[in-house]
């Protein structure tokens, strides 16, 4: 029929997923459906369960003692905790930029290069084209390209972060989660993250934990609303905020709660 719109593809989804630190349910029945390439934010209360469900999508969980997870989380419709899924790769599938910016104590070029190395890149041509590729990918190649050898440790704050994207975006992902990767900024280096992932988006499917309602409204295409554990709402961003469903979610938004 003509007009309509392709569906979206489901890139990630979960059924019945529950999350467990030794008998305390952190999540309860998560039924989600990530879109391709479009920017996902979940929002929420401290506590409620949105960076243990957004270290579940990558089995960062299973380095925490005690947990236990029952349902499924599927990438591309296979559960990525099934027995024969290498988590290795998984984890170069799907990468994770965390709160604080974590660079390691080496230079701006080997932070970048650190993962094709692990993963068997040893061509310097190679890692050449990979560090650049990857720093103007989050938006810093300008900004540091006379400075390679530098430690990273130097940079700013901002810089950091984005430095942080650029080591993730060196494997290739298709999939980028970031864990509130603007709260330890300052308003300017938080602007350019936020336009990266804009960009970010034409080529990778991003979720990303905000407590910053003004950023999830700015950045996202769909908002998942998590309270208690819960997913009381999902939906298109813009939905959402301006005609939730669920009284929870309209309190929350508004400043009721939280």
């Amino acid at each position: 029929m003509r007009g309509r719109r392709p569906a979206i593809k489901n890139k990630i989804y979960t059924r019945n997923l529950n999350i467990y630190y030794g008998e305390f349910r952190v999540l309860k029945d998560i039924n989600i459906e990530i879109k391709e390439k479009k920017v996902t934010a979940l929002i929420g209360p401290s506590g409620c369960g949105k960076s243990t469900f957004l270290r579940s999508l990558n089995r960062m969980n299973d380095l925490i003692e005690n947990t236990r997870i029952t349902g499924k989380v599927y990438l591309d419709d296979k559960d990525v905790y099934d027995s024969d899924v290498n988590v290795i790769e998984l984890r170069k599938r799907v990468g994770m930029v965390f709160q604080k910016p974590n660079p390691f104590p080496m230079s701006i070029y080997d932070n970048v290069a650190y993962g094709p190395r692990i993963h068997g890149i040893r061509d310097k041509n190679r890692l050449d084209e990979i560090v650049e590729r990857s720093l103007r990918g989050a938006a810093l190649w300008d900004e540091v390209k006379n400075r390679l050898k530098d430690s990273a440790l130097g940079l700013s704050g901002g810089q950091q972060q984005r430095l942080c994207i650029a080591r993730v975006l060196a494997v290739e992902p298709e999939v980028v989660l970031m864990d509130e990767p603007c709260s330890a900024l300052d308003p300017i280096s938080t602007m350019k993250v936020e336009e990266l992932i804009e960009q970010l988006k034409e080529n990778y499917t991003i979720v990303i934990v905000t407590h910053n309602m003004q950023q999830a409204g700015r950045i996202s295409d769909f908002t998942a609303f998590f309270l208690s554990g819960e997913l009381v709402e999902f939906g298109l961003t813009k939905e959402l905020f301006y005609n939730p469903k669920n009284k929870k979610t309209e309190e929350y938004i508004t400043g009721r709660f939280g």
